[in-house]
């Protein structure tokens, strides 16, 4: 008697993994503050509000009786869909599942935080022990060679080791690494680099256009990028404890 599944007839499978996400971090439960900046922002950066989704950090704030379905109306708002809340009391955490959102326990203290922003997309945490592994012990991993153009809309990712993109990484589209990226071509989308917390890792571009660049969770937008490198080669690292953007070569 055989025992297999008709896979015709799996309508779907549970798979582990690690997508890119926004957190939005509170300072303040003031649902028209949080309006008041958020517009601020979509003013400078229309591209990043189209529709993306983010989890609300309350780690920060230490009012057990949040208006959170308010907060979550100002977001959707402002073109940013509330996926899940992270931290807070008992009483948050049942807010969030009577709005149909995710709960996360808070970051433990002492973690490393990996991509975060508000604008951008990543949430993996690892501590400094994960991430300090010498060459020695570490296995080699390869390289991801994608050829082509990267559109808007699509999003290429190397989850172990460097990306290099033979072709162009056009606006609205993403890139993701392990460890560095390389684009040969114009890199004007969203480049994250060392997304599982690797410091070392770098981003490299034949011309810089880009809409975000990040190194292990250390970002900069377009606006806060030196318009002088702007269609330039460059390379990005992560220096003294900020994203050091300079010429390519």
């Amino acid at each position: 008697m055989s025992l297999n599944v008709d896979s015709a007839a799996v309508a779907f499978t549970f798979k582990g993994g690690m997508l890119p996400m926004t957190v939005m971090e509170l300072s303040s439960a003031d649902p028209e503050r949080i309006r008041q900046q958020l517009a601020g922002k979509l003013s400078q950066s229309p591209a990043f509000f189209q529709h993306t989704p983010v989890v609300l950090s309350v780690e920060k704030l230490d009012e057990p009786h949040l208006a959170l379905e308010r907060i979550c109306a100002v977001c959707r708002d402002h073109k940013l869909l509330p996926v899940a809340v992270r931290g807070g009391t008992e009483p948050v955490r049942q807010s969030a599942w009577a709005l149909g959102l995710g709960w996360f326990p808070p970051v433990e203290e002492g973690r490393a935080r990996v991509l975060e922003s508000v604008t951008s997309s990543p949430v993996h945490e690892v501590t400094r022990e994960e991430t300090e592994v010498s060459e020695a012990e570490a296995p080699a991993i390869a390289t991801r060679l994608y050829r082509g153009t990267v559109r808007s809309g699509q999003q290429v990712s190397a989850s172990e080791g460097d990306l290099v993109v033979i072709g162009a990484v056009n606006a609205g589209a993403e890139v993701l690494a392990a460890g560095s990226i390389h684009v040969y071509g114009a890199l004007r989308g969203r480049a994250l680099a060392g997304i599982h917390g690797n410091t070392h890792a770098g981003i490299y571009c034949r011309e810089l256009e880009a809409e975000l660049l990040s190194v292990a969770g250390n970002y900069k937008r377009s606006e806060d990028i030196d318009p002088q490198l702007s269609g330039r080669p460059a390379e990005v690292h992560f220096t003294k404890e900020q994203l050091e953007i300079k010429p390519l070569g």
